[in-house]
């Protein structure tokens, strides 16, 4: 087996690419998948932005999905999906009907409009070439931070941007992807130390460990305080097969990663959604058990991801943009 780069990439036939403005201080991230994936979604945030996420019911027609966009933008980003899907649409590839071909692009945003940079981009918005762009730069390796949709991410304390992390399990890959835009705080307190600190693997996001004492006022729940400026989007995958009733769970149980990495999370502020793909590339031994297991080992990675997203993530260049957490803790010893 290859070394892993503790990305979502990891699990084979999984890729990402990021596209975004400077100027506007805004993004597009895109996981595409290379040949079409069974997924499904859960969302628990008050205030979600989405595209074409009813078709991942368990119960609905179309078995298979081309990519997954996520933007920045708030609703103007729903339009990255469809420059994902345009470049999709190229490369041949989509839902086919008869002779027609729709290349199908699940899609969610957050809110960034003011973050910085200049919103004021005429008629339309920047979101549809973004996405094509993104789309067609998705590769195996792919940079943290503030990259892609987490270009204007933030905590309610320091700046966000995007995360990854993976895992091995009983011959399993799983990973996750997350692009932080919380409206808590995903540090305990004022300090350093991660929420998922327990979870962390390798030094991965500092190796600073867990307060032995909570700090005085570490669980006041402290948010942006305003509504739909926020949003966590995630999005968990693994190489086993799963049918979509089974990838709602698996993305269910994932959203605990959320849980342990954000204080506080899923409020009527946030759009928190967890996006769960399966390459069904392995079969399951045990349609009980081992997907338990698996749903345990997405929710311990999508908390790594998103600590990593905040400690990887640099500040915008604007007056009173927020810290990154290097800025803020690298010097400290």
């Amino acid at each position: 087996m290859a070394a892993l780069r503790n990305l979502i990439t990891d699990v084979a036939g999984v890729r990402v690419g990021h596209a975004a403005d400077p100027h506007v201080a805004s993004g597009v991230t895109a996981v595409v998948f290379d040949a079409p994936v069974v997924g499904s979604v859960d969302v628990r945030g008050g205030g979600p932005g989405t595209r074409e996420t009813a078709l991942l019911d368990p119960a609905q027609t179309v078995e298979g999905i081309d990519a997954i966009a996520l933007s920045g933008g708030s609703a103007f980003g729903l339009d990255a999906a469809s420059g994902v899907q345009a470049w999709l649409a190229e490369q041949g590839r989509g839902f086919v009907v008869r002779s027609a071909r729709v290349p199908i692009v699940p899609g969610a945003i957050l809110f960034d409009l003011l973050s910085g940079g200049d919103k004021n981009w005429g008629r339309y918005p920047p979101y549809r070439d973004l996405g094509y762009e993104a789309a067609s730069k998705a590769s195996p390796d792919f940079a943290l931070g503030s990259h892609g949709a987490g270009l204007g991410a933030t905590t309610v304390n320091l700046k966000g941007g995007v995360g990854s992390a993976s895992a091995v399990r009983d011959g399993f890959t799983v990973g996750a992807l997350a692009v932080v835009n919380a409206a808590g705080s995903v540090t305990v307190g004022h300090g350093a130390c991660f929420w998922a600190a327990p979870f962390e693997r390798d030094g991965e996001f500092g190796g600073r460990g867990f307060p032995v004492t909570l700090p005085a006022g570490a669980l006041e729940p402290q948010t942006k305080g305003a509504p739909r400026e926020s949003t966590t989007l995630a999005v968990v995958a693994t190489d086993a097969a799963l049918t979509k009733a089974q990838a709602k769970r698996f993305a269910i149980m994932a959203q605990t990663g959320l849980a342990r990495a954000i204080h506080p999370v899923h409020t009527p502020l946030d759009g928190d959604i967890v996006f769960a793909i399966a390459t069904g590339r392995k079969a399951l031994p045990d349609p009980v058990l081992a997907l338990t297991a698996l749903g345990a080992v997405a929710a311990d990675c999508l908390a790594r991801a998103v600590a990593r997203g905040v400690y990887e993530a640099t500040a915008l260049p604007f007056a009173d943009a927020l810290p990154s957490w290097r800025d803020s803790f690298a010097a400290e010893t």
